[in-house]
C-alpha cells in the first residue's frame, strides 16, 4: 500500500510508484523539443532526397546499373570491414591491458593512445604521403584510416572496464575458466555496448571521409560524390550516391542496435566492485613494445612529418597574419559550433533517456545518419537553405556554424547521452516526488550531474569542427581561411612545407580536447597507476 503520492522510501532514498513515473514523463515539452531539434539535423537528409528524385527513374538505373557503383561499393565497404575489425582489436586490446592488467605507466598510456585524435585524418594522410610516396591506395588507406580511428574504440571501452563489475568475471574464474576463457565468455561481452558504440562511430566515419581519401588517390562513395558535386555539377547523380551511403549508415545503426539488445546488464557506479588488476609477469615487455609500435605509427609518424617540413621543407613560409587570422576563425567557428550543438544535443539524450521507448530510440537513431552524410551533401544543403529562406545568411558566419552543427551533432548526442547513462536511477523521480519543478530538477539536479559529458560534449565537436574541411570549403564567409583551408590550398599545390604550420597549428589546438576527453578514464586518486 503506498501514500497518496504513490512514493515508498528505503533508507533516505524515495522509490517513485509508476503513476507519478509516468506523470513525470509525461511532463514538458521534451519530446517535441527532442523531435524539432532532429529534424533540423535530419533536413540534410530531406535535401538528397528531393535531389536525387530529379534524376527520374531512367537516370537512376542507368547510374546505378554502372560498373563503377559495384566498384564504389567494393571500395567502400572492404574498407570498412578492415579498418572497423582493426580498430575493434586495437582499441579493445589497448584498453584491456591499460585497465585489466598491471601494465607499467597505465596513466600516461591512456594519455599517449588517445592522443591520435588530436591529427586530423586528412593530415595523417598528408604526414604519410610527403614521407612516404609508396604509401597510398586500399592498404595505404586501411593504415591511416585504423591509426586515426582506433582512439574511437580504445576511449568508450576502458571506460566501460573501469566503470563494470566484476563479479561476473569472478564466478567465471571460480567455475574453473582460465583469464582467456573469461576474456572471451564474459569481459567482452560485457563491454559489447560500448564497442559496438566505437565500431559504429568508426564505420560513420569512414562513409563520410574526403580529404583522407583525396590524399591517398583512394576512391570510395565520398570522393565520387565530391567529384559529382564539384566537378561534374550533376547534383542529381551525387544525391543518388550519397543516398547509398544513408542505406549504407542505416544498416550499420540498425547492426548496432541489434548488438545493444543482445548485451548482457552490468551494474556500473558506486555498486561496482573494480576488478583486479591481472599480472602481466613475462607478457609485460611484449605488452609495452606492442602499446609502444602503435603510438609511434600513429602519432609519432605525423609529428615527425610536421617537424621535418617546418625545417627543412624548402617551401616553408610562415606568414604571421595569415596564421593568426585563420587560428582565430578556426577557435571561434568551432567553440560556437560547439556550444550550440551540446545545447541541442541536451533534449534528444534527454528524451531518449527517460522514455526508452521505441519512438525515443528511433528519434535519437535518426540523428546518428547525418554523421554517414560526406560535407560537401550537408553544405549544399544548408546553401540551398539559406538562398531559399534566408538569403541574407548567405555566406556569412551562421551559415558556416549551422553546417558544423548537422555534421557533428551526433558527436555531441554520443557524450550527452552517455553521461546520461551514469546518473543513478530515480534521481529525478525522487525530486519531483518532494515538489520541485522539472525545470528545477533539470538545472539544479541532471545538468550539474552531466557536466562532465557536457564537457566531452563541446570537447568532441569543437576538436571535430576545428579540422573540417570538406563542409568548411563552401560555406566559409568569403575572405576567411580556417588552419583546414589554408592547409588545403598548400597542399594542392604540393607546397608540404608551407602546409606545415597550419598542420601544426591544427595539432595543437586539439590537443586540450583530447586530454578532456581522457581526463575521466584516468581513474579515482590512487588507482590506474
Amino acid at each position: 500500500m503506498t501514500t497518496p503520492a504513490q512514493t515508498t522510501s528505503v533508507g533516505t532514498t524515495p522509490v517513485v510508484g509508476p503513476r507519478l513515473r509516468r506523470r513525470w514523463r509525461a511532463t514538458g515539452l521534451l519530446a517535441p523539443a527532442a523531435v524539432a531539434v532532429v529534424a533540423v539535423v535530419a533536413s540534410p537528409l530531406g535535401f538528397v532526397i528531393a535531389q536525387a528524385a530529379q534524376a527520374g527513374w531512367d537516370q537512376t538505373r542507368r547510374l546505378l546499373g554502372r560498373p563503377l557503383i559495384a566498384t564504389l561499393l567494393w571500395h567502400t565497404l572492404s574498407l570498412a570491414a578492415a579498418v572497423t575489425l582493426a580498430t575493434a582489436v586495437l582499441g579493445f586490446g589497448a584498453a584491456y591491458l591499460v585497465e585489466r592488467t598491471t601494465l607499467p605507466g597505465r596513466r600516461a598510456w591512456t594519455v599517449a593512445l588517445a592522443l591520435p585524435l588530436a591529427v586530423p585524418e586528412f593530415v595523417r594522410g598528408y604526414s604519410w604521403v610527403s614521407l612516404f610516396r609508396s604509401v597510398h591506395g586500399y592498404w595505404g588507406a586501411v593504415l591511416v584510416m585504423t591509426c586515426s580511428l582506433y582512439p574511437l574504440v580504445f576511449l568508450p571501452v576502458a571506460a566501460a572496464l573501469r566503470r563494470g563489475d566484476a563479479a561476473a568475471e569472478e564466478v567465471s574464474r571460480s567455475l574453473g575458466h582460465g583469464r582467456l576463457a573469461t576474456l572471451w565468455r564474459v569481459t567482452l561481452p560485457l563491454t559489447r555496448p560500448a564497442l559496438a558504440g566505437g565500431v559504429l562511430l568508426v564505420s560513420l566515419y569512414l562513409l563520410g571521409e574526403y580529404g583522407a581519401f583525396a590524399m591517398l588517390r583512394y576512391t570510395t562513395f565520398a570522393t565520387a560524390v565530391f567529384t559529382q558535386y564539384k566537378l561534374g555539377f550533376d547534383a542529381a547523380s551525387a544525391s543518388l550516391l550519397t543516398l547509398v551511403l544513408v542505406a549504407l549508415a542505416l544498416l550499420l545503426v540498425a547492426l548496432e542496435a541489434w548488438a545493444g539488445r543482445r548485451t548482457r546488464v552490468t551494474r556500473h557506479g558506486a555498486l561496482a566492485r573494480p576488478a583486479p588488476p591481472a599480472r602481466l609477469g613475462g607478457w609485460t615487455a611484449p605488452a609495452l613494445l606492442a602499446l609502444a609500435a602503435l603510438v609511434v605509427v600513429s602519432l609519432g609518424v605525423p609529428l615527425y612529418a610536421l617537424t621535418y617540413w617546418l625545417i627543412k621543407g624548402s617551401s616553408t613560409t610562415l606568414p604571421s597574419a595569415s596564421v593568426l587570422g585563420a587560428t582565430l576563425a578556426t577557435l571561434g567557428y568551432a567553440l560556437g559550433a560547439a556550444l550550440v550543438a551540446t545545447a541541442a544535443a541536451v533534449p534528444v539524450a534527454l528524451y531518449g533517456w527517460r522514455h526508452g521507448t521505441r519512438p525515443a530510440r528511433a528519434v535519437e537513431r535518426v540523428a546518428y545518419l547525418t554523421r554517414a552524410l560526406p560535407g560537401i551533401a550537408v553544405a549544399l544543403s544548408v546553401v540551398f537553405f539559406a538562398v531559399r529562406w534566408a538569403q541574407p545568411l548567405y555566406q556569412q558566419p551562421p551559415m558556416l556554424v549551422l553546417g558544423y552543427v548537422l555534421l557533428f551533432f551526433p558527436l555531441a548526442l554520443t557524450a550527452v547521452r552517455a553521461a546520461l547513462a551514469q546518473v543513478p536511477p530515480g534521481v529525478e523521480e525522487a525530486a519531483r516526488s518532494l515538489g520541485t519543478r522539472p525545470l528545477a530538477v533539470l538545472g539544479r539536479i541532471t545538468l550539474p550531474l552531466v557536466l562532465p559529458g557536457l564537457g566531452a560534449a563541446v570537447a568532441m565537436v569543437g576538436l571535430t569542427a576545428s579540422t573540417e574541411l570538406t563542409a568548411t570549403l563552401l560555406l566559409r564567409p568569403t575572405g576567411t581561411q580556417t588552419l583546414a583551408t589554408q592547409f588545403w590550398v598548400y597542399t594542392s599545390g604540393l607546397a608540404y612545407g608551407a602546409a606545415a604550420p597550419y598542420a601544426a597549428l591544427m595539432v595543437a589546438l586539439s590537443v586540450p580536447s583530447v586530454l578532456l576527453l581522457t581526463r575521466r578514464n584516468l581513474g579515482r586518486p590512487g588507482e590506474n597507476q
